[in-house]
């Protein structure tokens, strides 16, 4: 896979947004370590070029930058997330999604749009997932009428939007809308794809922690129009 060129997107001006970046590019740059980046990339399918941090490091890392400063508005989770998202190195992504999923209660349902841009730029399973989970999912949960957003992504050409709708109910446990959550199943269930099928299965098999009941009946009915792996996916802690 190629890297995927970043497209633009409005950054609001953020005077916090300027002492993080400042503050991260240093800080993260001086831990770099080249012989991991190179393996670390491969991994990752060539998504992006890596500084070579390893997740331990990185959040030692993340917590220097971040220390002794306010906590943010939406304006500035938004400056600081598509500022990240403008630099090259997965890493700095992986800063923003971890500090988007800190401060998720600060933003409102007007940062959806963004959470799409990140999702749909730059994308892979390392940090879609995460903002799928933690922060669309906490955006729609703080406002139902998301959920006709929700309704629209599903069907969306871009992989990852789908993705993302299929997934953003993963926390919700006993909240869970059932009836979407297996409407989105059967509408992707034929898609060729195998991120989709995956997670098709994924936030089936998450669902039945909280009523298994409920998946065994739904996949009795259904099962033969989804793919075996989404299948095994879903089953895989309840059994047939």
């Amino acid at each position: 896979m190629s890297v995927t060129r970043v497209v633009s997107a409005h950054v609001p001006s953020s005077t916090l947004a300027d002492t993080v970046l400042e503050r991260l590019t240093a800080t993260y740059a001086a831990g770099a370590d080249p012989e991991r980046a190179a393996p670390m990339r491969a991994y990752m399918k060539d998504v992006a070029p890596f500084l070579g941090l390893t997740t331990p490091a990185r959040r030692a890392l993340s917590r220097t930058v971040v220390a002794g400063l306010p906590r943010p508005a939406e304006a500035d989770c938004t400056a600081i997330a598509l500022r990240c998202w403008q630099l090259p190195e997965r890493e700095y992504h992986y800063f923003a999604v971890d500090y988007l999923r800190r401060h998720a209660r600060a933003c409102t349902s007007g940062f959806l749009p963004v959470a799409r841009h990140l999702v749909s730029t730059v994308s892979w399973w390392d940090t879609v997932d995460l903002l799928a989970a933690h922060v669309v999912g906490a955006l729609v949960a703080a406002d139902p009428a998301l959920t006709a957003d929700m309704d629209a992504w599903i069907v969306d050409d871009d992989l990852w939007v789908a993705r993302t709708a299929l997934l953003h109910q993963l926390r919700y446990k006993e909240r869970t809308d059932t009836e979407r959550l297996f409407a989105y199943c059967l509408r992707q269930s034929g898609h060729p794809d195998f991120f989709i099928r995956k997670a098709i299965g994924w936030c089936l098999r998450e669902y039945a922690k909280t009523d298994p009941e409920a998946v065994r009946t739904f996949l009795a009915r259904e099962r033969g129009r989804f793919a075996p792996l989404s299948v095994r996916e879903a089953l895989k802690n309840i059994g047939a």
